[in-house]
């Protein structure tokens, strides 16, 4: 469905028969080309005007009777399959009860005449106000059909081979559609009929138009690709736009403008407010969404604002005998939605004037005949301050002029008519004298015709660049995205590399005897540091760079340790642990028992790299021998101790025997 409201995005071209028939030999069509502020009008055959669309792909051929330009159904849903995809068929009389089109235009304000070329140039400004019906004949699904290229043949003795090869090719063509589908994020269905070798067809539906789809008809040696887009069951006719009802408007103007929508029995549609929108796209919000015969506001006197509002929709105003208390707005919008005060101001302000004009749009609707429309009714009666009758009886004689194709006059003519009828006459021989005089410049005609198709390419040209700036923006902000991506998987390969750096030197370390560390000094011992001796920190440690069997630990500060650090510790059975500090009593008793090497590392010259550290293996040697001899003293002086308790035991059981 078409969504446009302001400036065209193409040409539209208005079509209406000019002479014979559709069903003759050799009808012409006055065709009109109307791009929103230049109108160019030519005669042309039905041949010429089939080529005519097909050159300049309009946006929309306009026409009051669509059967003028095809026989029957049937020619019709040809003529919609051969227009350009971009080209949309439109009825601006209606869909199957077409009204004259002398009335439409009336309603619309826009300019008719009877004569062919000014009926086709009717119907290209009324499409282009968005008046009028979308003729369809197909969905927006498309089949995509792969099948054999060629006939499998009667058999020989390469038969098979020939059969397999036929049905490999469609499966690979197969399967390279469906990837190009996907990537194109396009919904579809597939059915394969598998054969010997291969598929010997497949079959897309998918949910696109075929101009949406990466994949065009071909046919190429083992395989052709055949597109067509679905067909309804019948013509089907949609509004350009959704249908537009009459409305009470609402509008609080101010650094922030708001405005609310409420229909003929006071419900309230929309409110939308703004900072930076001017009046003009306020006015195209509202043109959006409804007819407004109510212009609305919340205090007395109604602003200037709110007053060119009115007079820009011709609709009736209302404002309150005094300005609406805030309380009163609070209670009467309790019910509805809104986001902030303007907004609320602004729907109380339609609100009120609902209740204000409750008892007479009732009245009204008691009085229109079922065949009349209500909201224009009331429009006219509130705009004119006339009665329902008064309006209905005028309605009914335009309707009445309008199907006799002449206009009311009364049974005397005054002069004035007279004269204006006169004008009409005079008028229409001086445009049949026009006609006669078109012989006589058909070389410029030609000339202009030529400057025409030019200015066509150029116009083509220009929305084609537009499209590829459109594509190159989109690119951009693609290759924006990718690169942030690009970006954020560089910092992680940095902090992978760092950690890979800081592995191959642990690695270097344990292996090497840090040969390229300390140059020609080869008896190095690779030295762990711990910050405290807790179960967290030597966690940590564990976790940056392993704690194993044999390694040299470094406490950097020993005090304070427990029985469960201790026990982790000693769990990992280092060669030695070198302190700084004092080791907590339950500590020392747990590396005793668990005969862990401990010494002070006062006497050991420690050199760090990064987080790691290096020590000479002769200074490690020296207090690992330190600890030796003192845990040799300590176990002498267990056994000691040992023997002279057990020689006290001894003599303190003698004693009693002989006493």
């Amino acid at each position: 469905m078409s969504t446009r409201t302001t400036a065209l995005d193409s040409v539209i071209f208005g079509v209406d028969i000019q002479s014979g028939d559709i069903r003759g030999d050799a009808p012409s069509y006055a065709v009109v080309a109307f791009d929103g502020e230049h109108v160019d009008r030519d005669v042309v055959s039905y041949r010429k005007l089939r080529r005519l669309i097909d050159r300049e792909q309009p946006d929309i051929v306009a026409t009051d009777n669509v059967y003028e330009l095809a026989e029957d159904t049937d020619a019709l849903v040809r003529f919609l399959r051969d227009i350009p995809e971009v080209t949309t068929l439109v009825q601006v009389t209606g869909a199957q009860q077409p009204e004259p089109l002398s009335r439409v235009a009336k309603r619309h304000g826009v300019p008719y005449g009877k004569q062919p070329i000014k009926e086709a140039e009717a119907a290209a400004r009324l499409a282009a106000a968005n008046v009028g019906q979308e003729v369809t004949a197909f969905a927006d699904r498309t089949e995509l059909k792969i099948a054999r290229g060629r006939s499998t043949g009667k058999g020989g003795w390469s038969q098979d081979r020939y059969t397999r090869r036929i049905h490999g090719n469609v499966r690979k063509r197969s399967r390279e559609v469906e990837s190009q589908l996907t990537e194109a994020n396009l919904d579809f269905e597939q059915d394969v009929t598998e054969k010997y070798g291969g598929y010997s067809q497949a079959v897309f539906t998918v949910e696109a138009k075929p101009s949406d789809i990466p994949v065009s008809s071909s046919r190429s040696g083992d395989v052709r690709v055949e597109i067509e887009r679905e067909r309804r069951d019948g013509i089907e006719f949609e509004p350009l736009v959704k249908r537009r009802d009459h409305v009470i408007v609402g509008i609080d103007p101010g650094t922030t403008t708001a405005v609310a929508l409420v229909d003929l029995d006071g419900n309230p549609l929309d409110v939308h407010s703004t900072r930076t929108a001017d009046r003009a796209a306020i006015t195209e919000w509202l043109i959006e969404r409804g007819r407004p015969l109510l212009v609305a506001a919340d205090v007395e006197p109604m602003p200037e604002t709110v007053e060119k509002f009115r007079r820009s929709f011709d609709a009736a105003g209302w404002k309150p005998e005094r300005d609406l208390p805030v309380d009163e707005k609070k209670h009467r919008t309790r019910e509805a939605s809104w986001d902030n005060d303007h907004e609320r101001d602004a729907l109380a302000a339609a609100l009120f004037a609902f209740d204000a004009h409750a008892d007479q749009f009732e009245r009204i609707a008691r009085k229109i005949p079922p065949q009349f429309d209500r909201g224009e009714v009331t429009a006219t009666v509130l705009r004119e301050e006339a009665s329902v009758e008064a309006v209905v009886d005028r309605m009914v004689i335009d309707e009445e002029d309008d199907d006799d194709g002449v206009e009311h006059r009364a049974r005397e003519l005054t002069a004035e008519e007279r004269e204006i009828h006169d004008l009409r006459d005079r008028i229409d021989r001086l445009e049949s004298h026009v006609e006669s005089l078109k012989e006589t410049v058909e070389q410029k005609d030609a000339e202009l015709r030529q400057y025409e198709e030019e200015l066509s390419a150029a116009r083509r040209e220009e929305r084609r660049e537009a499209r590829e700036r459109r594509e190159v923006t989109r690119l951009r902000r693609e290759n924006e995205r990718l690169e942030e991506e690009l970006e954020a998987e560089r910092e992680q390969t940095e902090q992978v590399e760092t950690k890979l750096e800081r592995l191959k030197r642990l690695w270097k370390l344990d292996h090497s005897n840090f040969a390229s560390v300390a140059g020609e000094e080869t008896d190095l011992v690779p030295v762990k540091p711990i910050e405290q001796f807790t179960v967290g920190d030597i966690e940590a440690a564990d976790e940056s760079f392993g704690l194993a069997e044999d390694d040299v630990l470094l406490l950097r500060d020993a005090s304070g340790a427990g029985r469960s650090s201790a026990e982790l510790l000693a769990d990992i059975d280092p060669r030695i642990v070198l302190k700084n500090g004092t080791l907590s009593e339950q500590a020392r008793e747990v590396l005793h028992t668990e005969s862990v090497p401990y010494g002070p590392a006062e006497g050991v010259t420690i050199r760090e790299i990064d987080e790691l550290a290096v020590a000479d293996e002769s200074e490690v040697e020296t207090v690992l021998d330190g600890w030796r001899e003192d845990e040799a003293e300590r176990q002498q002086e267990q056994t000691e101790s040992m023997v002279e308790e057990l020689i006290s035991e001894h003599r303190a059981d003698r004693q009693t025997e002989q006493s």
